[in-house]
């Protein structure tokens, strides 16, 4: 393997890993497994409180996600109104 085609392959993969981790779920929930934290509470699978649960971190997870996309939709704003500003 010759150093273009080494250097290629490098850049083809770190461009690919920069785009697959911006739509990873924000850790603000621990990166947890849901399924696991439901059934730790003591929720027996399919009963209405492990079905809540499972909601109730969807939705948490939701609203992580829109907070995570407001601050670089702001970030991104800001430095087309600040350009001067590092």
């Amino acid at each position: 393997m010759n150093a273009k085609t080494f250097l290629a392959t490098v850049f083809a993969g770190l461009a690919l890993s920069a785009c697959s981790a911006r739509y990873q779920t924000p850790t603000a929930m621990g990166g947890d497994d849901d399924n696991a934290v439901c059934l730790s509470r003591g929720y027996a699978a399919g009963s209405p409180e492990y079905v809540a649960c499972r909601k109730d971190r969807d939705v948490q997870r939701s609203a992580a996600m829109s907070r995570a996309d407001s601050r670089q939709r702001d970030l991104g704003e800001y430095m087309l109104n600040h350009p001067d500003r590092p």
